[in-house]
């Protein structure tokens, strides 16, 4: 399989529980207080790392650029320029958060949507980074990032193959050692029908890297499943509670979700084992509990064994059922008690 990867202390790989990122994103309504209760929040729930924006809404629009009309959108009717004056993470909480992190044995890391971002993340010793799906074509700034030679975690949404091809091509040439991708459908939020999982052995065929899911659907069942079919990386919105709103809040684990999360993708990548036929170790005492043939009625020496005289019940401690027919008709070598399982000798 794909080789480890290693982002702070922990490594990522099949061999390796499921590395759970908590995305906090603009889930803190411009609060640091909050932030912070977010980081410990992830702790508490059993996350393994926590991921920011590093971003303003400078860095990237401009006022008045753009306007959401999709009817779909959560962000319908909103500037591009206002919503991410809102959430975005101003920079002087970085610090504070990264320590927060650090302090609750969390790995803290961040996706930069700029060049200058790379450079305070640098600063502030991120141990990894993450393209976001809408940067995954701003080759500049992938090979900014691949150059710092940190290990690079990639969404794939609303990428074709071959933009996707391009885009770890530029990373792997700028220097990216560690590499891992991310199936990613980039709607928010995502619905389990259009996140097409079983994409995900496909891209690990196609680029020989490791791949998770960045998923935006509701609940956690559409990440279990991911991980039964190989995901080393699950990373989630994640909020303290979806009531108290923001910008990514409608998609976005609350804390007793985020630990279901953690627990029962551990039990998936536990379930997945090796190619296993046979008698387990686990499954020697049950075999005990399959049938067998015993005598259902006192049999006398030279009685035949018919219907009426043999049955085939639990436990299994008496000749195998496959040979009740053959026994049929043949004859008890000795008196044999009812509730007597049978063996060879007797017949």
């Amino acid at each position: 399989m794909h080789k480890s990867i290693s982002v702070g202390a922990r490594q990522i790989g099949s061999e390796h529980k499921p590395f759970i990122i908590a995305e906090m994103s603009g889930n803190h309504n411009q609060s640091l207080e909050r932030a912070l209760a977010i980081v410990d929040a992830a702790a508490d729930a059993g996350a393994d790392a926590i991921k920011l924006q590093t971003y303003t809404a400078d860095t990237m629009t401009l006022p008045g650029a753009f306007t959401i009309e999709d009817e779909g959108s959560l962000w319908k009717g909103r500037e591009l320029y206002d919503l991410y004056q809102e959430a975005y993470t101003p920079w002087e909480w970085h610090q504070p958060l990264f320590e927060r992190a650090a302090a609750r044995g969390l790995i803290a890391f961040s996706s930069p949507f700029d060049e200058t971002a790379v450079d305070f993340l640098e600063g502030l010793g991120a141990p990894a980074y993450k393209i976001a799906s809408f940067e995954n074509t701003d080759h500049p700034l992938l090979r900014k990032v691949a150059a710092t030679g940190k290990p690079v975690i990639m969404s794939t949404g609303a990428a074709t193959v071959s933009e996707i091809d391009e885009a770890v091509q530029v990373l792997r040439d700028a220097g990216c050692q560690e590499l891992l991708l991310l199936k990613c459908t980039s709607t928010y939020p995502a619905t389990p029908a259009n996140t097409n999982l079983i994409t995900i052995p496909h891209l690990q065929q196609l680029f020989g890297l490791q791949v998770g899911l960045s998923d935006h659907t509701m609940g956690i069942g559409v990440a279990v499943a991911a991980v039964a079919l190989g995901a080393t990386v699950i990373e989630k919105h994640f909020t303290l509670r979806r009531a108290d709103g923001g910008v990514d809040a409608a998609f976005s684990l609350e804390p007793q979700e985020l630990q279901a999360l953690v627990v029962e993708t551990e039990r998936a990548w536990q379930g997945l084992g090796y190619i296993q036929y046979g008698v387990q170790k686990a499954e020697e005492k049950s075999r005990l509990f399959k049938r067998s043939v015993f005598a259902s009625e006192d049999i006398k020496a030279g009685e035949p064994f018919s219907k009426e005289n043999l049955k085939v019940i639990r436990p299994g401690l008496g000749l195998a059922p496959k040979h009740f027919e053959l026994i049929l008709g043949k004859v008890a070598r000795q008196d044999i008690k009812a509730g007597t399982p049978l063996s060879w000798e007797m017949v």
